[in-house]
């Protein structure tokens, strides 16, 4: 416990300006974070990140993080059109090695590149939006731990009922519903001190969206850490394991609150 809280701390020192900077910075950072994010899937499917897939999903991943105005301006592809590129390449990559790399893998890794791009890319779309993108950034944050945490305190104090055992045991009915509520709390609080452009109502209903979504995020990660059998998706953090185990429900939820144009 005492090595998580200092890294925790460390960590939250480091990134906290330049999350509240953002600019150039924020965008180096969370290119590195996806990065790393995606170097953290590769090793869990045992395919090299100096490989030539993997060279190829790494710069899959980078366009998928450019915002799209400055990547079609430079050749005048869009997002989808260099997917489907990456997909050839990939799939072509089979023939050439003689399934020495699998359909399967190269699946795996065009999965993992939009998972992990697309959501950075909203997570750097989030802190772009003007006025308020930092406030909705931290909100987000905010609450992705709010509903961590309550639903630690109430699945310890209240749980009998688990959520999903076959995928992350701990986890309890009632956890998960205490950390809803202490989401709600928490936004209520948080749009008290820092409005948002949304009534309270919409602000609690995001609240609900936010921690319902975190939880399915994380949850995501466990099914598929559980299926490659490692208890962390990287070392990068001590205490906490690597990029994917810290940004898994931030990545989840941006895109979808995005989608229903919570953040706009």
């Amino acid at each position: 416990m005492k090595q998580r809280i200092v890294t925790a701390i460390i960590f939250g020192l480091l990134i906290i300006p330049i999350f509240f900077f953002g600019q150039l910075p924020f965008v180096i950072l969370i290119y590195g974070f996806a990065t790393i994010g995606l170097a953290e899937l590769m090793r869990m499917r045992r395919i090299s990140p100096i490989s030539f897939p993997g060279v190829v999903s790494f710069v899959h991943l980078w366009v998928l993080l450019a915002p799209e105005e400055t990547f079609s301006g430079i050749i005048d592809m869009t997002k989808a059109e260099f997917t489907l590129l990456a997909v050839f390449i990939l799939l072509g990559y089979t023939v050439l090695v003689k399934n020495k790399f699998t359909f399967d893998e190269a699946g795996f890794l065009l999965l993992s590149a939009v998972y992990v791009g697309m959501g950075f890319y909203y997570l750097i779309m989030t802190r772009n939006v003007e006025e308020f993108g930092v406030h909705y950034v931290f909100f987000t944050l905010l609450l992705i731990w709010a509903t961590d945490t309550g639903a630690f305190f109430f699945g310890k104090a209240m749980g009998k009922r688990k959520l999903w055992p076959q995928i992350s045991p701990k986890k309890t009915i009632e956890g998960s519903l205490g950390g809803i509520l202490l989401a709600c709390v928490v936004a209520v609080i948080f749009h008290l001190l820092a409005p948002l452009d949304k009534s309270m109502f919409v602000i609690i209903a995001g609240a609900v969206l936010i921690a319902v979504f975190g939880q399915i995020g994380d949850l995501v990660e466990s099914a598929y850490k559980r299926h490659y059998s490692v208890k962390d998706s990287g070392k990068l953090l001590p205490g906490h394991g690597g990029v994917l185990d810290r940004f898994d429900s931030l990545i989840f939820v941006l895109p979808i609150l995005h989608f229903i144009q919570f953040i706009s």
